[in-house]
């Protein structure tokens, strides 16, 4: 990919620059800048999107994830095959309750904060430029937790399947598929009131 050059930076605004599209990853084009329209724009600003704040947990499992920020980055541009959140955990936030999924591959990206990985295998510390996967299947619960004094932003990518069913192992819940309406369950089946 090119670098633009500062003299460019300056000579194009903002706007113009923002509806600017790369053409081979080595030339930017500059013809026909006007700006495009916003629901078919290739790029915008994340934070400009809604947050979602909390989770869908029933009481008291939602508590410790009250503070919790998502911004579907990957839904903003109409993706069905996998979904990617733009994350912030304020500090004292649990990014989820400790899960697993059956059919989805999911991995998270640290961007700000030094979150910690809780999986089965114990605790591990996390900062800026560190991943982590986990494969569909794996049975490892796992969360991330902001125990600092910072708020922690990561990305969440994630399939998006409708078999999909996810295991909470420390609590009496479970989540059934999208196929059979996403509600929380207990362990024996019954539903969350």
């Amino acid at each position: 990919m090119c670098e633009i050059s500062d003299s460019l930076v300056r000579l194009v605004d903002a706007p113009l620059l923002a509806a600017a599209r790369w053409s081979n990853n080595e030339v930017l084009e500059t013809n026909n800048l006007e700006p495009m329209d916003d629901s078919k724009h290739p790029a915008l600003d994340a934070a400009a999107l809604p947050a979602r704040s909390g989770t869908g947990y029933p009481a008291p499992f939602n508590a410790p994830c009250a503070g919790r920020e998502k911004r579907a980055l990957g839904r903003a541009f109409g993706l069905t095959d996998y979904g990617v959140n733009l994350v912030t955990l304020p500090p004292g936030t649990w990014s989820s309750q400790r899960h697993w999924h059956s059919q989805e591959d999911e991995l998270i990206y640290v961007l700000e904060g030094a979150p910690v990985l809780v999986t089965d295998a114990g605790r591990t510390p996390l900062g800026p430029g560190m991943c982590a996967g986990f494969p569909a299947g794996s049975g490892d619960g796992h969360h991330l937790r902001n125990e600092t004094d910072r708020p922690v932003v990561y990305l969440e990518v994630g399939s998006r399947r409708p078999d999909d069913e996810v295991e909470y192992p420390d609590i009496d819940m479970r989540l059934a598929g999208r196929a059979q309406g996403d509600r929380f369950r207990r362990k024996d089946g019954t539903p969350y009131d």
